[in-house]
C-alpha cells in the first residue's frame, strides 16, 4: 500500500507544478545566499588569517561555497522539470532521470545537515585557533622588519580598533611581551638599560599597551603607559578608576563575532533544508501523479500521487534486500578474481 496517497485532477497538478516552480527558484536564491555567506565568511577569516593558528578554519566556508553552488544547480534543474511537467513530450525526456535526481536531493540534504552542524561545532576549534594565534601575534607585534610578519602590527592594531578589544585575554597580555622593537630603544638611557637587565630573557617589558587599545570615548586623554603606576599620572588610581583602554580581550571579541556569524549561517541552513525537503516531497507527488494517470492520452483524467510506493517497513525491507544482494555479488566477484589470479 502506498504511503500518504493523494488524489489529483488536472487543476491540482497545474497548481502543484506552478507552486513547485516558484519554490525551486526560491531555493536557487537561497543557494546564492548560502554561496554569498560562505564567500563573506572566508573573506572575513582571511582578513585575520595571520592571527589564526592554522588554516583549517577555512574548511567550513569552503563547504558553504560548494553547498551554495550545488544548491543552485540542483534547484535550477528541478525548476526546469516542474516547468516541463505539464507537457507530456517535454516531460518524457526528464522521466528516466527523476529517480536518480531525487536520490541526489536526499544526499544533498544530508550534506547540508552536516555543514549546518559543522557551523556550530567548529566554533570550539576556532576558539583555540584564535587563542594560540593571538598569543603569537602579540609576541611578533614588534617584528615589522621580519619577512612574513611585516603586517602583523597593522593587522593587530586594526583588529583592536575595530573590535574594541585589547590583548588576547585582556590588556595585561601586553605586559608580558616586548612589543617595542629594539631599533626604537635608546640603550644609552639608564631606564631602558635597567628594564632590559632586570629581565631574565633580556626583554624590554613595561606596563604599557599600544595606542590601538585606547578607548576614544573616554573623556580623559588616553593613558597607555605606566598603567599600574598611580604616581605617574595626576588623580589616577588603576585599582578603582575605570581605565580608558579597552578591557575586553580580542579572543572573546573575535569568537563572539565569528560565533554569531556561524550560528546565523547554521540556522539559515536548517531553513534551507526544510525548503529542500518541501520541494522534494512536492516533486515526488507531481511525478507519481503524472505516472499514474488513468488515461495517459487524456491530461484531464484523475491520478494518484504518493510519497512512497510501499509502506516505510516494506520500503526498508526492499532496500536492505538490495544492499545484501549487492554485497553478496561483490563478495562472489572478489572470490572469483582471487581464484583466477
Amino acid at each position: 500500500m502506498a504511503l500518504m496517497p493523494v488524489k489529483f485532477d488536472l487543476a491540482k497538478r497545474v497548481k502543484l507544478a506552478q507552486g513547485l516552480w516558484l519554490l525551486y527558484w526560491l531555493s536557487v536564491m537561497a543557494g546564492i545566499l548560502v554561496f554569498s555567506m560562505g564567500l563573506f565568511f572566508k573573506i572575513e577569516l582571511r582578513k585575520r588569517s595571520e592571527m589564526m593558528d592554522n588554516n583549517e578554519s577555512h574548511f567550513v566556508p569552503n563547504l558553504l561555497i560548494l553547498a551554495g553552488l550545488v544548491a543552485c544547480g540542483i534547484n535550477a534543474f528541478g525548476g526546469k522539470v516542474c516547468h516541463d511537467s505539464l507537457d507530456p513530450t517535454k516531460f518524457a525526456k526528464w522521466k528516466p532521470m527523476l529517480k536518480n535526481y531525487l536520490m541526489g536531493c536526499i544526499g544533498f540534504n544530508v550534506f547540508l545537515f552536516v555543514v549546518a552542524l559543522l557551523c556550530f561545532l567548529m566554533q570550539f576549534q576556532l576558539y583555540f585557533a584564535l587563542a594560540e594565534g593571538l598569543r603569537y601575534s602579540i609576541k611578533f607585534y614588534k617584528d615589522t622588519d621580519t619577512p612574513g610578519r611585516c603586517f602583523m602590527k597593522r593587522t593587530l592594531d586594526m583588529t583592536q580598533i575595530e573590535f574594541r578589544c585589547c590583548g588576547n585575554n585582556n590588556f595585561r597580555d601586553w605586559f608580558e611581551v616586548q612589543w617595542v622593537s629594539n631599533r626604537y630603544l635608546d640603550f644609552s638611557n639608564e631606564e631602558v638599560k635597567d628594564r632590559v637587565l632586570s629581565n631574565v630573557e633580556g626583554k624590554y617589558l613595561m606596563d604599557s599597551v599600544p595606542f590601538s587599545c585606547c578607548n576614544p570615548g573616554s573623556p580623559r586623554p588616553c593613558i597607555q603607559h605606566h598603567l599600574t603606576n598611580n604616581t605617574a599620572h595626576y588623580d589616577y588610581d588603576h585599582h578603582t578608576e575605570e581605565l580608558n583602554i579597552w578591557t575586553r580581550g580580542c579572543r572573546e571579541a573575535l569568537v563572539s563575532y565569528y560565533g554569531g556569524m556561524m550560528n546565523s549561517i547554521g540556522a539559515f541552513l536548517f531553513l534551507v533544508i526544510c525548503l529542500e525537503v518541501a520541494v522534494m516531497v512536492g516533486l515526488k507527488y507531481l511525478t507519481t501523479s503524472l505516472e499514474t494517470l488513468a488515461n495517459p492520452e487524456d491530461p484531464e483524467s484523475e491520478s494518484e500521487g504518493w510519497l512512497l510506493e510501499k509502506s516505510v517497513k516494506e520500503t526498508m525491507a526492499d532496500v536492505t534486500a538490495k544492499l545484501k544482494a549487492l554485497c553478496s555479488r561483490n563478495q562472489v566477484e572478489g572470490e572469483e578474481a582471487v581464484a583466477e589470479s
